[in-house]
């Protein structure tokens, strides 16, 4: 079949600058062109790469987009006028698949294919206006009832299919030969709770930590969707008026560095306190396929993954002290090295479910039922 995947304004594809949407899509799309279907990634343009090329059955298209701002009306507008300048470009397909705000309202209802709707965030009152949308595709349960209370029309359908994981699970973890490190990956934002971790973890008994440090990588760039200089400035000060050992590192966009940096990690730390923005937790799927023991918050976008005490550990983000839920938590699993290691072999066991192979043949069995039924 031919497959088109529209992305948004804000990050390339290939997914150089990271973005866990682009990183699964990226994915999947490459998985479906080696198993013979022909696909489109319509993307932004970005510096180094052309703007159209061809690589085997993966096709790319690269219209101008922009770098993210925090300014929510600005942002909305920007990726108006990128999505106009898609539609320019779109070819004909079966399936148009687009987690682009505006796409599915300015798509016409067949042309460029049967427009399927990714809902990687939490949605906000848009999809009542979707209404040519045939498929809502949600990575967690949880967004999937989000979803089902804006559709207005019950012919159309959700699917809930998971974010692959782009390589393969260890086999074994070797946890205790690891470095006595917590590592935090991912967006360096106020949502994610990277301050509340700095915070916590220097409340852990220095007994305890003592030998620890904790590693935190990530973009804090207003255009990489961070925080900003404002709020990175704030961390470097929490953590120069610490006694304990963290760092704060740059942003690495390779999977095979980014696995090898997993791998030295014996605790994952994910205390974001988005409620209503957390949908999966990719990073959390990357670090347990590495045999790294997630400590995750109890947002339900994480209930597909982490069951606490089985493979991992869960906070309450929501107590009156969440640095302080988050200590408890963290002093727990600093001192259960043993009870750790066996959770690490669970997390390798978690992470295998969602490895491409099998995810991406159950996007394309979904996609073959939408194109078997005449009308949505």
């Amino acid at each position: 079949m031919k497959i088109t995947i529209l992305h948004g304004a804000f990050f390339p594809i290939p997914a150089l600058q990271g973005g866990a949407i682009g990183k699964a899509w990226d994915a999947l799309g490459q998985s479906f062109s080696s198993k013979g279907h022909k696909v489109t990634h319509v993307s932004r343009k970005y510096d180094g790469l052309p703007e159209e090329e061809q690589n085997g059955n993966v096709r790319h298209l690269r219209v101008g987009g922009f770098n993210s701002v925090n300014n929510a009306v600005l942002l909305k507008l920007k990726e108006l006028f990128y999505v106009i300048r898609a539609l320019k470009v779109l070819p004909e397909a079966d399936i148009l698949v687009t987690h682009a705000f505006w796409a599915p309202i300015l798509l016409p209802k067949v042309k460029f294919g049967k427009i399927y709707v990714h809902v990687g965030r939490y949605p906000k009152g848009q999809l009542k206006y979707y209404k040519k949308a045939c498929c809502f595709q949600v990575p967690t349960k949880a967004i999937g009832a989000a979803v089902k209370k804006e559709i207005t029309t019950g012919r159309q359908k959700i699917s809930v299919l998971p974010y692959p994981l782009n390589w393969k699970t260890d086999s074994e973890p070797d946890y205790l030969k690891r470095d006595l490190k917590i590592f935090y990956l991912g967006r360096i934002h106020p949502e994610k709770g990277v301050a509340e971790l700095i915070q916590a973890f220097n409340l852990v008994s220095p007994d305890i930590r003592k030998n620890w440090k904790l590693s935190i990588r990530g973009p804090w760039q207003t255009g990489q969707g961070g925080g900003g200089r404002k709020f990175i400035n704030q961390l470097r000060k929490l953590i120069s008026e610490s006694s304990s050992f963290i760092e704060l590192l740059d942003p690495i966009f390779s999977e095979n560095e980014l696995k090898k940096e997993l791998k030295t990690a014996r605790i994952f730390a994910y205390p974001s306190l988005a409620e209503r923005g957390e949908t999966f937790g990719l990073s959390v799927l990357e670090a347990m396929s590495c045999g790294c023991v997630p400590i995750v918050s109890a947002l339900k976008c994480f209930e597909d993954l982490v069951e606490n005490n089985k493979n991992g550990y869960v906070f309450d983000p929501n107590s009156k002290h969440p640095d302080n839920s988050l200590t408890s938590v963290l002093s727990k699993a600093m001192q259960s090295e043993n009870k750790n290691n066996t959770l690490s072999k669970q997390t390798i066991i978690k992470a295998k479910n969602f490895e491409l192979e099998e995810v991406s043949q159950n996007y394309l069995d979904d996609f073959s039922k939408l194109l078997s039924e005449k009308d949505y």
